[in-house]
This record gives C-alpha cells, structure tokens and sequence, in this order.
C-alpha cells in the first residue's frame, strides 16, 4: 500500500512538470537564463530611432539581394538559414559590424536563438533572429520561435533584441528545388514577446545503446 501510495505521488510530480507554462515574458526568461537585460526599444528615443532607420535600410536591401538570386529549398522551413547571410551582409554594408554570436565560452556558435549579433554606431551590441513567414498562417497558433536553455548561451550582454522576418514565396523551381523570393518584410522588438515551456524528456547513446536494454542485435 505504501508503495503504491509513492508510485501515484510519483506519477502525480510528473504530471505537473509536464503542465507546460504559458505567457512568460521573453526579457524576463533571457536574464534568468544569463543575467543579460533585454533593453527595451524606445522609438522616442534618438539612438533606437537612427537603429530603426538603419534596420529598415538592411531589411530592403538583404531582400532585394535575395530576389536577385532566388533561395533554392525543397522545402520553405529551410529559408530562414539562408536569409541569415543576406541580412548579415546588409547590416556590414551598413558599416553594423555583424556576426555571429560568442558564447559565454568564448566560441561562436552558429546553432540556436539569436542568429546574428551586430554592433551600432553608438557602440551597442543588439541580437537579431531571421525568420520567414507564410502570409495564410501568420495568425494562426503554428509555433515559430524557438529558444532552448543551453550551457553556452548565445546571449552575452545587455541588448536589444530584434526579429527580421521576411514572407516568402515560390518563384519558379529548378530541378528538386523551389525557388523562393520575398514579398514583405517585418521588423520586431521581442522584449515583451510572450513564450512558453513545455518540458520533455531526453536520453543519449550512452544510455540508450546500454548493454541491459539489448535484446537482439546482427550484423548484415
């Protein structure tokens, strides 16, 4: 009875780590996560107005380059990585300079939230996520953004923290490939952007090819 009176405790704990959590500010998240500050977009202010002015500036220009060449992708979730060097190559002509974010390490890391980060005239280190977006979905619950707890997070500084986002469209096709171009673009300051959890469990090879867990295993 004990037992089984544990075992339905047990059970009851997991259940609520699996209740996922829902609305959580991002800028809170990002500073229990590093102890880095999201610092708010002020459009009042002079120094975030000429930011806003230059950004506008890279998002028009990364997407004319963009629809110069084309993006050949099977699929469109595939588009976002290769918009990311367009928009990195527009904020350099911009005299940003940009690249990719340095972990707490001390090495950069391509992988993970946020893609870019860049230097203003001011001195400022700001970060920067490219997205895509499908015009028929963008008001729908299909979730988008992505930011996984890691040991070496991208974030290092206080910042602002963007999103350019870029719809994207099929133009023609080439061999297995789409070609996809851009028709609209959008700007984000993410500092009240709302997220959620939702835990999971995880094992690795170590564990999972373990010796007890084999039952059969050949060689063809």
């Amino acid at each position: 009875m004990k037992d089984e009176r544990y075992v339905k405790n047990l059970e009851d704990v997991i259940k609520q780590m699996l209740t996922p959590i829902k609305n959580i500010p991002l800028n809170l998240v990002i500073e229990s996560l590093c102890g880095c500050k999201i610092i708010p977009f002020n459009p009042d202010d002079e120094k975030d107005a000429k930011i806003r002015s230059v950004l506008i500036r890279v998002a028009n220009m990364a997407a004319s380059r963009v629809n110069v060449s084309g993006i050949r992708r099977p699929r469109p979730n595939e588009v976002g990585n290769d918009i990311e060097p367009f928009v990195r190559d527009a904020l350099n002509t911009s005299r940003y300079h940009a690249g990719t974010p340095v972990c707490c390490n001390g090495n950069m890391k391509t992988t993970g939230y946020p893609d870019i980060y860049f230097i203003d005239e001011f001195g400022r280190t700001n970060y920067l996520e490219c997205k895509t977006f499908n015009k028929e979905n963008i008001a729908t619950t299909q979730r988008s953004f992505y930011l996984s707890p890691s040991e070496n997070f991208k974030v290092t500084k206080d910042a602002h923290h963007f999103v350019l986002s870029y719809e994207i469209y099929v133009d023609g096709r080439e061999e297995k490939n789409n070609i996809y171009k851009c028709r609209e673009w959008k700007l984000l300051a993410i500092e009240n952007l709302l997220v959620d959890v939702k835990y999971e469990f995880n094992s690795d090879n170590l564990r999972l090819y373990s010796e007890p867990l084999i039952i059969a295993s050949g060689k063809v």
